[in-house]
């Protein structure tokens, strides 16, 4: 009797692990950076303009103060991993460099997520809240 009360239960955890049953999140990390953010720095913008529009760095170099990074990872439910950095170098305090990648076609989606779970509210015009809710629900009727 005590046996087939601890069978059950071992046999039903086994079956539910090897089957994928279990839930797996999307695990966006880092700076979530915006195209249009990107696209408003210009070579010439001092540090405090740059904080301004990009926010802190993930990473800041104390032996290379003139580099600031933005990195980012995505990681869709427990799928590969994608890493993305977006370098800044300075000169003189002075936006001289812009290099490397971000998420640009995943990037609203990724802040909107992150709002979401944070539970802000971003701040779109009326026009964008309508277009993204009929995008949404395109997406979940399949056209």
């Amino acid at each position: 009797m005590r046996l087939s009360r601890l069978a059950f239960p071992l046999v039903a955890a086994l079956a539910t692990a090897s089957c994928g049953v279990i839930y797996r999140v999307d695990v966006p990390q880092g700076n979530l950076v915006e195209k249009q953010m990107v696209e408003s720095l210009k070579p010439g913008m001092t540090k405090r303009q740059v904080a301004l529009i990009m926010g802190t760095p993930s990473i800041q170099d104390p032996f290379h103060v003139s580099r600031w990074d933005y990195a980012a990872s995505y990681q869709k439910r427990g799928g590969k991993m994608e890493v993305k950095n977006l370098t800044l170098t300075f000169d003189d305090n002075v936006l001289a460099k812009i290099e490397g990648n971000y998420f640009d076609k995943r990037d609203q989606e990724l802040v909107e997520a992150a709002n979401r779970v944070r539970g802000r509210q971003y701040d779109l015009s009326d026009d964008e809240r309508r277009k993204q809710k009929r995008e949404r629900q395109e997406r979940k009727s399949g056209g």
